[in-house]
C-alpha cells in the first residue's frame, strides 16, 4: 500500500456526480467541465463513483472508462477517493483485486444495502473488504439508503482490527448525537494508545456539516459542491454556521425527490451538464425545478 497522508482527507471533497446526454452515454465533455469547476473552487479532493454518481446503473466498463478520464483529467492536482461498495462482500472484494487503482487516495465503501446484516455481519464484511483492498477505506454509514445503520462500537471494532486501512468513515446517520459518541469514542482511543493514526469522521450530510466539525469532525463530502463549490469550501473551513443556514432551503430541495435529482437539475440550471438521469431515477419534477430556480 502507498504512502497516505491522512490529510488528504480533511475539509471538502465533492461526491461527483456522472453527467449523461440524451442516450444515456456518459457525457465527458461535461464531464470536463464539472471537474473544471471542481479545480477552480479549490475543493479538497473529489469522491468519483459513489451514490451521487450513479455508478449503480453503470457497466463496469462504463466505471472504467470514468475512473480513467478522471485520473487523467486531474492529473494529481487533487486527492480522488474511489466508490467501491457493493451487497456481496465477495464481489466487492474481488472488484479490489482487479480494479486499476492507481491515482486514487482511497476507496469509500458503503454499508451492503438490501441484505440488512447485524452488527456482526458489517463487521466481518468491512473486514474482508480492509484485508482485499491496496488502498486506505473510509467506511460510508448511510441507513437511509442501505436499511442498516454502522453503530459506533462497530466502526471502533473495525478500525481496531485494520487500524492501518481503516482512515475514516462517512457519517451520514444525521444522527448527531450518534456522531457525536463516535467522536468521543476515537479520541478515547487516542488517549489510550499515543501515535496511532485515529479514523476520522467525516459529515455526509450538507446540512449538518458545521455541527459534526463542531464536534470534532474532520470535514464534509458533499452533494451540493457539485454546483456550489466556493461557497461550500467556505462553510467547511471556516465552520461557517451562518452561510450553511442560507443555504438550508437549497440542500433541501436537493433531495427532495432523491439524489442526484435535484444537485443534476441545478447544474442543467447553471449550463454545466444536460439533465439526464438513468432509470430507475427520473430527473426533478417541473414543480421541483421551479423552486430551485426560484432558489437559485
Amino acid at each position: 500500500m502507498k504512502e497516505f497522508k491522512v490529510d488528504s482527507l480533511k475539509g471538502l471533497g465533492t461526491a461527483l456526480i456522472t453527467p449523461f446526454k440524451a442516450d444515456k452515454n456518459v457525457d465527458f465533455e461535461a464531464l470536463a467541465r464539472l471537474l473544471d469547476t471542481q479545480l477552480t473552487g479549490a475543493v479538497d479532493y473529489i469522491v468519483v463513483l459513489g451514490t451521487t454518481g450513479e455508478a449503480a446503473t453503470m457497466t463496469e466498463r462504463e466505471r472504467e472508462e470514468v475512473r480513467t478520464f478522471i485520473r487523467r483529467y486531474v492529473n494529481g492536482r487533487i486527492p480522488l477517493v474511489l466508490g467501491v461498495g457493493g451487497n456481496c462482500t465477495a464481489a466487492v472484494c474481488e472488484s479490489l483485486r482487479t480494479i486499476d487503482l492507481t491515482g486514487f487516495e482511497a476507496i469509500l465503501s458503503v454499508c451492503p444495502y438490501y441484505n440488512k446484516p447485524n452488527q456482526e455481519g458489517l463487521y466481518q464484511h468491512f473486514c474482508a473488504v480492509a484485508e482485499a483492498s491496496p488502498v486506505p477505506v473510509i467506511l460510508y454509514n448511510v441507513p437511509g439508503r442501505t436499511g442498516v445503520n454502522l453503530l459506533p462500537e462497530t466502526v471502533m471494532r473495525i478500525w481496531e482490527a485494520h487500524p492501518n486501512k481503516i482512515v475514516g468513515i462517512k457519517e451520514a446517520s444525521g444522527n448527531i448525537e450518534q456522531i457525536k459518541h463516535l467522536i468521543n469514542l476515537i479520541n478515547a482511543a487516542g488517549n489510550k494508545r499515543e501515535a496511532i493514526n485515529l479514523p476520522l469522521v467525516i459529515s455526509g450530510d450538507d446540512g449538518i456539516a458545521c455541527d459534526v466539525m463542531e464536534a470534532g469532525g474532520a470535514g464534509l463530502i458533499s452533494v451540493a459542491s457539485n454546483a456550489f463549490p466556493e461557497d461550500f469550501c467556505t462553510i467547511v473551513h471556516q465552520k461557517d454556521q451562518a452561510l450553511q443556514a442560507h443555504y438550508a432551503e437549497m440542500v433541501r430541495l436537493l433531495f427532495a425527490e432523491g439524489n442526484p435529482v435535484g444537485i443534476k437539475a441545478v447544474l442543467a440550471q447553471k449550463g454545466i451538464i444536460e439533465n439526464y438521469l438513468r432509470l430507475p431515477l427520473v430527473s426533478a419534477s417541473k414543480e421541483l425545478e421551479g423552486l430551485i430556480r426560484s432558489c437559485l
